[in-house]
């Protein structure tokens, strides 16, 4: 682990232009993990004087107060959650690349528990985890589907996809982004027929297909910045995207979906891209895992090969 390897030659004091001391930060993680100086002490066989020595250390070069301790109580405050965020993500990526740089020394295996929504499922991982599982004999993949917000430290998962539009919410879990997914705008060659489709304006009144009720009209951009509004008539609602794909395909009208899911119709000829040029705003997938677990060398392999293969699907 890269944080016992060089605890050894932990400074003493720091100069004045000195960053924070990795060393020290990955003690802090260690101490946070544990829920306190002794468990960790316990844990790591590290004296618990040498633990609170160098957090005390940390948090003077710092400037601020990141655990809040007394003989009886032991709380992180809120710039202190923030820096472990950010702390355990910084050394999973100094053990990934020293794993990198020294090989890999035995390998992998054990249970990888992945979660996603159900269409994450569908259209990127029903195909891509049995790969991932032949590749890796004796890692043995466990695959959650479910629509419903999953709590992926209380339920004992080590990955889970997010599918997302807005920035997700800060949290103590570790997020690496994979992808970011245009929305298209497509429609039926049938559909499409005698009509004129390239610009925004051409498709104003129109029949769309929604995934909410209620609206009918899409905000676009294009590759130019420009933006401009489009307004169709509702014609079919569906809040599940491949409900909204089967529904293009069958001539119902125009709608706007991730250019992953539709891209094969295109190129196959069952759907048109309307507006081409026109993006109806994007989706972002981010991997989220626990620290703690996120270091286990089954976890990272599956984290990387799922991250290489997902953000080169075209």
């Amino acid at each position: 682990m890269v944080g016992r390897q060089v605890i050894r030659d932990i400074p003493s004091t720091y100069e004045d232009d000195e960053m924070l001391n990795l060393n020290d930060l990955q003690i802090f993680v260690w101490v946070v993990d544990h829920g306190g100086f002794t468990a960790a002490s316990r844990a790591l066989r590290i004296p618990k004087q040498t633990l609170s020595k160098r957090v005390a250390e940390l948090e003077r070069r710092a400037g601020v107060r990141l655990i809040q301790r007394t003989s009886r109580s032991f709380a992180v405050t809120d710039l202190g959650r923030e820096l472990h965020r950010h702390a355990a993500a910084m050394m999973i990526e100094a053990e990934a690349a020293e794993n990198a740089m020294l090989g890999r020394l035995a390998e992998p295996s054990g249970i990888v528990r992945i979660t996603a929504s159900v269409p994450t499922v569908q259209t990127k991982l029903a195909g891509l985890l049995p790969r991932i599982a032949a590749t890796y004999p004796k890692v043995r993949v466990v695959l959650h589907a479910s629509d419903r917000f999953v709590d992926i430290v209380q339920e004992g998962f080590d990955i889970a996809l997010r599918t997302h539009s807005a920035p997700l919410p800060n949290s103590d879990l570790v997020q690496r982004r994979v992808e970011t997914d245009e929305f298209w705008l497509v429609a039926s060659p049938t559909y499409l027929a005698g009509r004129t489709s390239r610009e925004p304006g051409s498709i104003h009144g129109l029949d769309g297909i929604f995934a909410v009720e209620g609206k009918a009209i899409w905000e676009l951009k294009n590759g130019d910045r420009a933006s401009c509004s489009a307004t169709l008539v509702s014609r079919y609602v569906a809040n599940e995207e491949a409900a909204i794909l089967a529904a293009a395909r069958s001539g119902l009208g125009i709608a706007s979906l991730p250019s992953t899911m539709c891209r094969n119709d295109i190129r196959a000829g069952r759907l048109i891209r309307v507006c081409d040029g026109w993006v109806a705003g994007e989706i972002t997938t981010t991997m989220l895992f626990p620290h703690r677990r996120g270091l286990l060398p089954s976890v990272r392999v599956v984290a990387d090969m799922l991250v290489e293969a997902l953000a080169d699907q075209d």
